[in-house]
């Protein structure tokens, strides 16, 4: 989770480096440092905390360094400290240094031998044996001394090392965490991720696992880490800007995020409707396949995992098969039940999220139909399954996810009416109705986006409240679990959801005058209702109700203390548009109790450990 930048080039690259690493502060923000190749060798700065204190401790003189280092750290092993981030140094400092993204899982019996061969290490982290292993077999050739290394080691990693005698050259390699390679003419980037060079080149290249990749400026050569046989990699052009990665006037990332959502929808969704029918040309399943499909399963983790339940809600009533959606960390230890005639989806943001791409691997190799569904090209999941469908959100920097969560519900939708209309559940009529207002989503979201909402004036009365309820029934449940997670994330509140029918099984008990309750309230035929009485229940109790509703449903009135409206759908597509004011309550409630909501306390927008 941690974030890397590397540069070669004729520039100097000091600001290049603190530049990319503002880019992937996302994936952690413990504390940060970068490597420079100046003529006496390696120099160090490093610092605790976000990257405000890493520019501190630069400071604003120059260096001629054109060869760098950075790195910004998610701490695994080993405390929040200097000692622990990040270049770290082998004996000889001035000499040879890495950065490390992810989990060397057998450091422990290779510290104990290297310590026992005369090796003094300095850091507790697990990544600091790479470097003495480097160290260690280091005989001219740097890249030779990476891919002797890479065999001894366990985990699932990204490392890049720096050599004092090997100007304008970094050596790096993975094994499924991300990297790639950032190419332009006369000067090269490697990152683990695209958006730490976006301002330089969009044009890269995707080391896979098993290989070293040697760059210099002229570019970048592939080896293969078992007998350095040389490995071909096309260029891929990314059609992401850098200005996905500004904040374009916005207070923070995250709400522009959140009014970026109609176009991420809008972008999604594309040009799948031709001709009065939805194709979907990367999908490597024929309507004859979808149509012989007897079960689904959704596998996820996070935000990720509540539009897993809301597809399922959606799948199941359009395409009448079985879905069944799963934490990916779950499931996987499930020993689960699957054949050839199972589709199973894996959402992920970031294509990186390690629980769900090991599900895909062993789904697939059960002999499961695999589809990934996810936000960035060339990632890890893209190569675990047969088949990937691009949310098309844009960069999303924000660790609290908005935009990919609203265009992961709008793609899953499409999925199940797809389904529907090879499988032909649905009236043609009503199918026809259902695919032409998931078209109209992304001008519904922009219309509640520019109305007149109580959402502050409510985030004023209840931002000291120490506990939240959210309550849904039906589709109206992921949704209340997204809202509570994102004034879990951003505001530090305690905040629980439940099924509204579940309330009175337990949650009930923590129900007191002071609580404000939360409650998806957008009409579902046969559990209005029933939510209804779930609200008098809470009212009896003397909390405080909060309803999302939809345009025109003045009933809710009478039951709830506080309504905010958002504009009507049919029934499954109303959750694209109640998440934003959950997104927007959770957000200035967070910003009035003064936190940092682009980044929430120990949390990284990609999870690439277990």
């Amino acid at each position: 989770m941690c974030g890397i930048i590397g540069y070669v080039g004729p520039r100097e690259c000091k600001e290049l480096l603190l530049h990319g690493l503002e880019r992937l502060e996302y994936r952690g923000y413990d504390s940060a440092g970068i490597a420079l190749l100046e003529e006496e060798g390696l120099t160090y700065t490093r610092a605790v905390g976000n990257l405000k204190n890493l520019r501190v401790e630069a400071g604003d003189s120059s260096s001629p360094a054109t060869t760098g280092l950075g790195h910004t750290r998610w701490a695994t092993h080993g405390g929040v400290t200097e000692a622990n981030a990040h270049p770290l140094a082998a004996e000889e400092p001035e000499k040879l240094a890495i950065v490390l993204n992810g989990i060397v899982e057998n450091y422990r019996e290779l510290r104990t031998r290297l310590i026992a061969e005369g090796h003094v290490f300095t850091s507790e982290t697990d990544a600091e044996t790479v470097t003495h292993l480097i160290e260690d077999y280091y005989e001219g050739d740097l890249a030779d001394a990476v891919r002797r290394a890479y065999a001894q080691l366990e985990g699932h990693f990204a490392f890049v090392a720096i050599h004092r005698d090997h100007p304008g050259v970094l050596v790096g390699a993975r094994l499924q965490c991300p990297m790639v390679v950032g190419l332009t003419e006369g000067e090269t980037f490697l990152a683990s991720n695209a958006a730490a060079f976006l301002r330089e080149t969009r044009e890269v290249q995707f080391p896979g696992d098993g290989e070293v990749v040697v760059v210099t400026p002229a570019g970048a050569t592939y080896l293969s880490a078992a007998d350095g046989t040389t490995v071909e990699h096309e260029i891929v052009e990314l059609d992401w800007d850098d200005e996905g990665a500004e904040k374009a006037g916005y207070e923070t990332f995250m709400l522009k995020e959140i009014y970026e959502q109609p176009d991420a929808v809008a972008n999604t969704i594309g040009d799948r409707l031709r001709k009065g029918r939805l194709e979907f040309d990367d999908l490597a399943l024929d309507d004859a396949d979808l149509r012989d499909l007897r079960r689904i399963v959704i596998l996820s983790a996070g935000t990720s995992y509540h539009a897993a339940v809301a597809g399922r809600y959606a799948i199941e009533e359009w395409a009448r098969v079985p879905v069944e959606h799963d934490i990916a960390s779950e499931w996987i230890y499930r020993n689960p039940v699957l054949d050839e005639d199972t589709l199973v989806i894996g959402i992920s943001q970031s294509g990186e999220t390690r629980d769900t791409i090991e599900a895909m691997k062993l789904a697939r190799s059960m002999g499961a139909r695999t589809v990934a569904i996810t936000n960035m090209m060339g990632s890890q999941i893209t190569r675990e399954v047969d088949s990937v469908l691009f949310t098309r959100a844009g960069l999303e920097v924000s660790v609290a996810a908005s935009k990919t969560f609203t265009a992961q519900l709008s793609l899953l939708f499409l999925v199940g009416l797809k389904l529907a209309q090879v499988r032909e559940t649905l009236p043609p009529g009503e199918l026809e109705y259902i695919v032409n207002a998931v078209y109209a989503l992304p001008g519904k979201i922009q219309e509640f986006l520019n109305g007149d909402h109580p959402i502050d004036e409510i985030a004023r009365r209840f931002h000291d409240r120490p506990f939240f309820l959210y309550l849904g029934r039906n589709i109206g449940l992921p949704v209340a679990l997204e809202g509570a997670l994102k004034l879990k994330e951003i505001s530090y509140i305690p905040t629980e959801a439940y099924s509204a029918g579940e309330m009175k099984h337990g949650p009930i008990a923590l129900l007191d005058e002071t609580t404000p309750v939360v409650v998806v309230a957008t009409r579902m035929e046969g559990v209005y209702e029933k939510l209804v009485s779930n609200i008098q229940e809470v009212r009896a109790r003397g909390a405080h109700v909060i309803a999302i509703a939809s345009d025109g449903h003045e009933d809710i009135q009478h039951h709830a203390d506080d309504v905010i409206y958002v504009p009507k759908a049919p029934a499954f597509l109303s959750a694209v548009l109640a998440v934003v004011p959950l997104q927007l309550l959770a957000y200035r409630i967070a910003r009035l109790r003064g936190l940092n909501v682009d980044q929430p306390r120990n949390l990284a927008k990609t999870v690439t450990v277990e």
